[in-house]
């Protein structure tokens, strides 16, 4: 098994005929992702490598059977295209889009758990079962196919440690990037239940950064909830106090602690093993 997707998902690629989307798409293919429609308006009844392409998503769905979908569509209309995929129930809807606006994603966010489906971003990487499929951007050569999850707000650090643990033989069940947005679809609690829930994933691998309490909520979901050894990293260690940096989530203001030392003293005092560096992740997943 896998979480959120297998070598079956049936995906649509919302942008396909993009630059970007098209780009990435065809990486997706190469990994055996199962690509079966993409939606361009005004561009329907065309296709586009070897699929069809619609000018909604309702009619690609109500044409092929859509497990997921993935959004490759700029900023300023990146709501409306996770809108009109939940406003069809696609289950999963994965928003690859940064420099979404808060407001539109407070909208985006509610109306996607009314409509009963998921979403992974915006502003993310997107998520990889190893052997099986991927949605999203991340490099293919990177991963091994094994039983370590990982659940990361940093894109580029969610590579890294996946190539640090391939190296020494450690693969992975499934790779989800969640996004540094303040607003967004899944987060570390989320994607924890499902781990657990998960009998592939027997370890699993939580990469944090400074800004906000997610990390600090999320170990305290750990100590409650979740059976299986899970390693963390916390990215930010040596930031200066109270710069603004990096991701959207990860300004640190007034009010609680979001410092890295912070995140990673509660993650220790609630069970959790604190990796200092990305290398050192690999030494400490169980043998």
């Amino acid at each position: 098994m896998s979480i959120l997707i297998d070598k079956c998902t049936r995906i649509l690629v919302q942008g396909l005929t993009g630059h970007q989307g098209n780009f990435q798409a065809q990486r997706m293919q190469a990994y055996g992702a199962r690509i079966v429609a993409g939606v361009t308006p005004g561009k329907g009844g065309t296709q586009s490598l070897g699929v069809a392409v619609y000018d909604t998503v309702a009619e690609a769905v109500a044409a092929e059977s859509i497990d997921a979908t993935i959004v490759f569509v700029p900023a300023p209309f990146a709501a409306d295209a996770m809108l009109e995929a939940a406003a069809v129930a696609v289950p999963l809807i994965v928003c690859i889009t940064e420099h979404v606006p808060v407001h539109d994603m407070i909208k985006v966010r509610e109306y996607v758990r009314m409509q009963g489906c998921q979403l992974l971003g915006p502003n993310c990487p997107g998520l990889i079962s190893p052997d099986k499929s991927k949605i999203g951007i991340m490099p293919n050569h990177v991963f091994q196919r094994g039983a370590t999850g990982i659940v990361s707000r940093s894109g580029t650090l969610t590579y890294e440690v996946a190539f640090a643990l391939s190296r020494k033989g450690i693969g992975q069940s499934t790779v989800i990037g969640i996004g540094g947005d303040p607003v967004k679809g899944l987060n570390f609690i989320d994607i924890l239940r499902l781990f657990e829930a998960d009998p592939e994933t027997e370890n699993i691998v939580m990469i944090g950064e400074i800004g906000g309490t997610d990390e600090q909520r999320a170990a305290q979901y750990v100590q409650a909830h979740v059976s299986k050894p899970v390693i963390g990293l916390v990215a930010g260690v040596s930031a200066p106090p109270g710069r603004r940096m990096g991701h959207a989530g990860a300004i640190v203001s007034g009010g609680a602690d979001t410092s890295a030392a912070a995140k990673i003293e509660a993650l220790r005092a609630c069970g959790l093993r604190v990796a200092d560096h990305p290398e050192q992740i690999a030494d400490l997943v169980p043998a």
